[in-house]
């Protein structure tokens, strides 16, 4: 890319250092607590006012009563025995992030697949931003992709990049346009 860049990072640029150890501890209690499935009382932990900011599929939460309502319980509704994983978590000031894996049974219906009972791995990346001991903002990535295909949906319809790593396709080149 030559000539002006775009600005980079702006919403972290100015993070209070000092607030990392608070930061830490409220997503590592909010974890613990969506690990022991609580939905009514986790303002504990979200200002009412948070959002939360999902991939195609999650949706947009505006306010606490949107995200319980419109994603902790259908999820739990979904998925029962569930338990999040999460593989790596970085905290700076007053953000935080970490990816993972949420390790579920399918008991209910999930985006119009009926209940398969299978046990499946719903992979995840969050990032959060912490003020005065709340969450106030949330960028979420669920992998709905493999979750699906975990229930025998594939939703590429055969088209996904993976052919290329399986060999059975030959991934196109910017020379071949």
């Amino acid at each position: 890319m030559s000539g002006s860049r775009p600005e980079q990072a702006a919403l972290s640029r100015d993070t209070d250092m000092s607030k990392t150890d608070d930061t830490r501890r409220v997503i590592e209690a909010m974890v613990d607590g969506l690990n022991d499935h609580r939905i009514d009382d986790i303002g504990e932990f979200f200002a009412e006012s948070f959002r939360w900011m999902g991939n195609q599929g999650c949706g947009t939460k505006n306010g606490l009563q949107e995200f319980q309502d419109n994603w902790q319980r259908p999820f739990q509704a979904a998925f029962s025995d569930k338990v999040a994983i999460d593989e790596a978590r970085l905290y700076m000031g007053e953000w935080a992030a970490s990816f993972g894996r949420q390790e579920a049974t399918h008991s209910g219906e999930f985006m119009g697949i009926p209940a398969t009972g299978k046990r499946i791995e719903i992979r995840y990346m969050d990032f959060w931003k912490v003020v005065d001991g709340k969450i106030v903002d949330n960028w979420v990535n669920v992998d709905f992709a493999h979750v699906a295909a975990q229930l025998g949906v594939d939703v590429f319809n055969g088209e996904g990049w993976e052919a290329y790593d399986r060999g059975e396709r030959t991934p196109p080149r910017p020379e071949d346009r």
